[in-house]
């Protein structure tokens, strides 16, 4: 039977910092770790799972898991495959998000809403290690489904993928910036585009000024 080997109590700080090989700034949290057994003949064998996120607090970040007899060898297997999945997120200001966004992944479902600046990391668990290590300053997350680590990490990263910047979409309907957000009617004066102004009915005759 499988059991629980997470390192420290339930409280305490599991994450854990350290710059990748051959000064890249890469930067991995260790999400959690689990003691697994396989029973073969003979008896239990028994293993640790990890799983790893990594980023590089400029936009970029992945995450993957690693199996091993020992636990400094399923973290090198959890960074190595977390490395070679990394994935760009567009940032607003380099400190939020563009735009809520919604993520599931098998029962995991997270919310990931854009904050102004100052907010922080409004975060738990697994979401605040995404979030650290892909340099997102201002956020609020809620995780409104599963509480498996695998499940939170999985579902806030189906989130990100889905963020898309102004620019993105612009380019990908044929459009410029401006467009999308709409512009006020331009009024031609003398050949001189200026920018339209409400009518503002004439003052009556007699009537006292305001």
């Amino acid at each position: 039977m499988a059991r629980d080997a997470r390192e420290g109590g339930r409280g305490r700080d599991r994450e854990r910092d350290r710059h990748g090989e051959g000064g890249d700034d890469i930067i991995d949290k260790l999400v959690t770790i689990n003691r697994v057994a396989k029973v073969v003949k003979g008896g239990r064998r028994f293993a640790f799972a990890a799983l790893v996120v990594v980023g590089d607090q400029k936009g970029r970040v992945g995450y993957g898991a690693g199996k091993a007899r020992e636990v400094p060898e399923a973290i090198r297997k959890a960074t190595e495959r977390a490395k070679r999945a990394m994935i760009r997120v567009p940032m607003k200001e380099g400190r939020t998000l563009h735009h809520d966004v919604e993520g599931h992944y098998g029962a995991g479902n997270v919310i990931l809403r854009t904050a102004p600046a100052g907010t922080g990391i409004i975060a738990g668990g697994p979401l605040r290690a995404v979030f650290e290590t892909l340099g997102i300053g201002d956020v609020v997350a809620k995780s409104l489904g599963s509480r498996n680590p695998h499940n939170m990490v999985k579902a806030t990263f189906a989130a990100l993928q889905s963020v898309a910047s102004p620019r993105s979409v612009a380019n990908r309907r044929g459009k410029k910036v401006a467009d999308l957000f709409g512009r006020p009617p331009i009024a031609v004066v003398g050949g001189v585009p200026v920018a339209a102004v409400p009518d503002v009915p004439p003052a009556q005759e007699g009537a006292p000024d305001a």
